[in-house]
């Protein structure tokens, strides 16, 4: 599910938006892209991830999968850009592919940071990007 965080107050020094309000993370994460860069294509069992992106575009295909890791109906395709938050239930495989060079923050509840950041990560095959 993707939507567009509005900006919550605004003034000549820049700007505040809130990414979550009142729901703490067990995990937060920034990660880079190169230009072309391809990550993710993977899905998680047990946590839920949320995609925030700072900087550049970025090309996202996503689907749900079986327990197998099988995509169940359609793959769908979105650009995200600045501003753009994304959730990524379990089962709900994701790819992303870097448009430009870019940025994001991935924030998880569950077993999904530091030394456990394997432990629900289902890698697919094949990919969807």
């Amino acid at each position: 599910m993707k939507s567009h965080l509005a900006v919550n107050y605004s003034d000549v020094r820049g700007t505040i938006r809130d990414i979550f309000v009142s729901s703490p993370k067990d995990h937060c994460s920034i990660i880079t892209f190169t230009l072309n860069a391809v990550r993710a294509n993977h899905y998680h069992k047990e946590s839920t991830q949320y995609t925030y992106v700072i900087s550049g575009e970025i090309q996202m295909a996503s689907a749900i999968v079986d327990e197998n890791g099988n995509v169940v109906g359609q793959i769908e395709h979105v650009v995200l850009g600045p501003g753009d938050l994304v959730t990524h239930p379990p089962y709900n495989a994701h790819a992303f592919k870097a448009i430009t060079e870019s940025s994001i923050l991935a924030f998880a509840d569950g077993v999904r940071g530091g030394v456990q950041y394997e432990n629900d990560v289902f890698r697919l095959n094949p990919p969807l990007i």
